[in-house]
């Protein structure tokens, strides 16, 4: 896991998170390859795992 802790700064348009969908205010995550915005470390790590899960399952099928 890579990703950049923001924090006291909201982004500059209205943003939401891309794991749970709430409005980002305050103090949020950044993921550093993608620069796609959490709202906390746990949404973060959720969206990991599902992704990586995933891309195990789309592996097995091929």
């Amino acid at each position: 896991m890579r990703f950049i802790l923001v924090n006291g700064r909201t982004p500059f348009r209205k943003t939401f998170c891309l794991w749970c969908c709430e409005e980002i205010s305050g103090s949020y995550l950044r993921d550093v390859s993608t620069l796609l915005p959490y709202c906390d470390h746990e949404c973060y790590a959720l969206h990991h795992e599902a992704v990586s899960l995933i891309g195990g399952r789309a592996r097995a099928a091929s």
